[in-house]
Order: structure tokens, then C-alpha cells, then sequence
């Protein structure tokens, strides 16, 4: 009997936990700020460009994806960020997010893309270039075709240009730049496009084991963040009027915002 119970204790034993990740603190190459998501907030952008200016002039800006959509001011936005440019000093990078792909994805194919843009804030990014919402509905793929031509017509060569070569990552030291989020369990320079651009399910509860820091937006947190090797930034400053940013640091993160505290 004794070493049946052996046997049933043995099989109800909990699987050993891997000792979580020792993080230690991230060591980009040199000082950056990582702004969040803008969704249409350009005179939040402006707010945050005063306060650069006058605490932060030298040092590099990565934003981390979603410029338009949802917010009333996605053509202002991508006006003002169309002028800046890696090449400036300090230079200032704008990946992609996964707005920017829906939004050409709908240039693209506007029967098969259009419906999930319109009802993901496309509506108001449509407005702010004074383009109509289809006319038949958001299934009339006629009507779509339409809107895209006028969409297309307004925004111009230069903007989708601009949109389309909107890099997915962007790196310094052992700190990635993403818009959404990475696979815990690959390298971070093997990513799929669509894992940097949607997330991945695992990122929010699986430390990566490589002790690589991902700096991100696309999830909306009450109070940007730094842990286990995630750095999150997105406070919905379109809905919460904050847009939040990081200061990275060799050593150390600090967050700064612009809009209401």
C-alpha cells in the first residue's frame, strides 16, 4: 500500500516553475524617449514636442505606431510627423502600427478591408482628409472602391509613400521599439511582421528569457509602465486626453506626459 500512495503522490506533484527572469536594467546604445499611440492627437503631439524641446532637446524619438484613426486630427498628425525624418538631429524614427496597415490595407483592397477599418476608428480618420463615409453602407463594395479613390486623392502619393515605409522595429542596445508587442519564445530579430504589428498572446505573461527589453504601445494601460522586460507607453490619449512617453536611459526608464494628468 505504502508505495502505491508513493505512486499517486509522485503523479499529483505541480510540474517545477522555472525561476523567473532576472531583468536587469536596460542598456540602450544611448538615451531615447518612445512615445505611445497618437490615434489623431495632434495637438497633444504638440504639447509633447514643447515639453521635448525643454527637457529631452538631444535626445532620439521613436513613435511606436497608430497615428491615425479614432482622434478627430489624423491628418495634422501625419503632416507633422511627415517632416521630421531619422536624418534630423536628433533623429526621430515613426514605425508602423497596426492602424497605419489597416488603413493601407483598405487602399489596397477596400471590399475586403474596408468594413474592419471603418468600425476600428477609420470613420474619423476619413473626416479629418474631408472624405464622405460610403454611401451604401460599409458591405457595398462600389461605395468603398469610391471612398478609397477620394481617400487616395487626398492623402496623396507622398503620405501612402510615407505610410508604406514605416519600418516594423527599430533598435538600440538590448532595447527593441515595437508597436504591439513580440513572441516571448523567439529572437527578437526573427519576428513575424504581424506578431510586431497585433501582439502575441503570450507577451504580457511570459518573460522573455534572452533579457531583451521591448519598449511598446497598442495596449492601453492606466499608468505607462516598466517590467519583466516590457516597457508600455500607450495611455489612450485619445480617449483619455494623455499621451504618455519613455525616457530610456542606460540604467533606467522614466515616463512624462502631455495632456491631462
Amino acid at each position: 500500500m505504502k508505495r502505491l500512495f508513493e505512486k499517486v503522490w509522485t503523479r499529483q506533484q505541480p510540474a517545477p516553475v522555472a525561476p523567473p527572469v532576472e531583468f536587469a536594467p536596460p542598456q540602450p546604445e544611448a538615451p531615447f524617449l518612445a512615445i505611445g499611440d497618437l490615434h489623431g492627437r495632434a495637438d497633444l503631439l504638440m504639447a509633447l514636442d514643447r515639453l521635448i524641446e525643454a527637457e529631452y532637446p538631444d535626445w532620439s524619438v521613436v513613435f511606436l505606431g497608430d497615428y491615425v484613426d479614432r482622434g478627430d486630427q489624423s491628418r495634422e498628425v501625419l503632416e507633422l510627423l511627415m517632416s521630421v525624418s531619422e536624418g534630423d538631429s536628433p533623429p526621430v524614427t515613426c514605425l508602423m502600427g497596426n492602424h497605419e496597415r489597416m488603413v493601407l490595407d483598405f487602399l489596397d483592397d477596400p471590399a475586403a478591408s474596408g468594413r474592419r477599418w471603418l468600425r476600428n476608428g477609420g470613420l474619423q480618420t476619413l473626416a479629418s482628409f474631408g472624405v464622405a463615409p460610403p454611401a451604401g453602407g460599409h458591405g457595398d463594395g462600389t461605395a468603398m472602391a469610391d471612398v478609397r479613390d477620394r481617400l487616395a486623392e487626398a492623402m496623396g502619393e507622398a503620405a501612402i509613400a510615407w505610410l508604406r515605409g514605416r519600418p516594423l522595429s527599430w533598435r538600440s542596445g538590448d532595447v527593441w521599439a515595437v508597436h504591439a508587442g513580440a513572441d516571448p519564445a523567439a529572437p527578437m530579430d526573427s519576428q513575424a511582421g504581424q506578431t510586431l504589428l497585433w501582439g502575441h498572446p503570450r507577451f504580457r505573461n511570459q518573460p522573455r528569457a534572452d533579457g531583451q527589453w521591448v519598449v511598446h504601445g497598442h495596449t492601453v494601460v492606466p499608468q505607462p509602465q516598466a517590467q519583466e522586460g516590457r516597457i508600455a507607453v500607450d495611455t489612450g490619449a485619445y480617449a483619455t486626453g494623455r499621451l504618455s512617453g519613455a525616457a530610456i536611459a542606460p540604467g533606467g526608464v522614466t515616463f512624462f506626459h502631455a495632456g491631462t494628468e
